[in-house]
């Protein structure tokens, strides 16, 4: 068996979606009977260029480092020779996204108007994938969507107006399988499978030789009897070609990939698995989220764009970054709940484990919500707030002092510029980042950190969280 299991490469992928917006859930539930608000959340919907240059994007996407944004604001602006593709995936328009979610639709719940089916057909087909996409799929999903409307279909759109296509509910009774749920699930599906097609795409990797698929996505995929029993893991490794793998879901809240990245490392150490993927499709709920903070500061709407991630882990490669087993922390239920004790837990206790100080991790990666999002709501800077949380608790320790606060967390985190995904932005969103500067040797340690708001299903009171460090092979 393996002594050692690594990341061997991870890619990140956002797909534009303006069109799909008024269906997150705040939207859905605030928009319809205030015509006004829904016009002033149209009329600020972003075109693609801007959100391929929006500065964040291009970090998220591997086009710059984090610590190498420019200062903000960053709406209204580009960051320089921005492009859909990038080192570690791509930002996908919205009209190839429909064609996407037609490609990935097995049940034929999705309806696209002729002219989009023809458009997305077109375009998806000289696209870097397009060999392993069924594209067959696209023009087989022409149909009269007005007709599909008016017999319940939700309405979907390109532009404000204009009806792009619809989705058919998948039974009339079972509301695990209303057509807004299906569209969760189905957004899900084509967003993983592009983030996992690109990992093996761009990075010359045998999707036969993979054997097991995690999705640590956030859907809840099921029906009236097990609502949230669905395996989105092997749905993607099979949309993806995957043809050897099996898979199941690891599902924690916003904290669930890096659980799923330490089981996806034991499993490869025990010697169940060579290969195991981890991957994560979007989040079409948590799309215009927090719209109305910056509709009131003069911002368009920014969360209009879904994310992806997928990584590989397999047995050391004497190359790719370690993943330190025995350096996991976890939340205790006997731990307290404030954002200090949880942070103690993630990331002071698994350094101990390993006789490390904590300035001895070069990069912390956390909740890493782009701050231009969340603060016009009241939610604040996350990663901020985050860093000097955990500067102070290096103070504790007496491994700085207090007037170093600030350099530590500057020269440990990272500015937040992930969208407010919350299981990408835990931390996942920083894996190729932190790939590539291990391998480079520009870093010899990062931990990755990820919290869960257990509280949100009514059935606990508490959080969770869990952390594990990565360290450039040959230490």
């Amino acid at each position: 068996m393996p002594e050692a299991a690594v990341v061997r490469a991870a890619s990140t992928v956002l797909a534009h979606a303006p069109g799909l917006a008024r269906h997150g859930s705040k939207p859905a539930r605030t928009l319809p009977g205030d015509p006004e608000l829904q016009a002033r959340f149209s009329d600020n919907l972003r075109g693609f260029g801007e959100a391929v240059g929006y500065p964040p994007h291009q970090a998220f996407l591997g086009a710059c480092h984090p610590r190498e944004l420019p200062p903000r604001p960053w709406a209204g602006t580009a960051l320089p020779d921005a492009d859909r593709f990038t080192p570690f995936g791509e930002l996908m328009p919205q009209e190839e996204l429909l064609g996407l979610l037609a490609a990935v639709d097995e049940f034929d719940l999705l309806a696209l108007a002729p002219e989009v089916a023809e458009r997305a057909a077109k375009r998806l087909a000289a696209h870097p994938l397009a060999a392993t996409l069924d594209l067959s799929r696209i023009p087989a999903a022409t149909g009269d969507v007005a007709a599909a409307v008016e017999a319940g279909a939700l309405p979907l759109h390109l532009a404000p107006e204009a009806q792009a296509g619809a989705l058919r509910p998948g039974h009339e009774e079972d509301e695990a399988l209303t057509a807004p749920v299906l569209l969760e699930n189905l957004v899900c599906k084509a967003t993983g499978t592009l983030a996992l097609l690109h990992l093996l795409h761009d990075n010359g990797l045998d999707p036969g030789a993979v054997q097991y698929t995690i999705s640590c996505s956030e859907e809840a995929v099921g029906d009236r009897y097990q609502r949230g029993g669905g395996n989105m893991g092997k749905t993607i490794a099979a949309a993806a070609g995957l043809t050897e793998s099996s898979g199941a879901d690891v599902k924690d809240f916003c904290a669930a990939p890096i659980p799923a990245l330490v089981m996806a490392a034991s499993l490869v150490v025990a010697g169940v698995f060579d290969q195991v993927a981890v991957v994560a499709g979007g989040s079409l709920p948590k799309l215009g989220m927090k719209f109305e903070g910056q509709l009131r500061h003069g911002l368009p709407v920014l969360e209009d764009v879904l994310g992806g991630a997928a990584m590989l882990v397999t047995a050391d490669d004497g190359i790719s970054p370690r993943i330190r087993l025995d350096a996991v922390g976890r939340h205790r239920v006997s731990s307290g709940g404030s954002n200090a004790q949880i942070l103690h837990d993630l990331a002071v206790r698994p350094l101990e484990a390993a006789g490390l100080r904590m300035t001895e991790v070069d990069d912390y990666a956390t909740e890493l919500h782009d701050p231009e999002v969340t603060e016009p709501q009241g939610s604040g800077d996350v990663a901020a707030r985050n860093y000097r949380t955990i500067a102070a608790l290096a103070a504790r320790r007496g491994e700085i002092g207090r007037d170093e606060l600030d350099a530590f967390a500057a020269r440990h985190g990272m500015p937040g510029y992930a969208p407010t995904q919350g299981h990408i932005a835990s931390a996942l969103c920083y894996l190729p980042h932190a790939l590539a500067r291990l391998r480079a040797g520009t870093a010899q340690r990062a931990l990755l950190l990820a919290k869960g708001s257990l509280f949100l299903g009514r059935m606990s009171q508490g959080s969770d969280g869990m952390s594990v460090l990565l360290e450039r092979n040959g230490n």
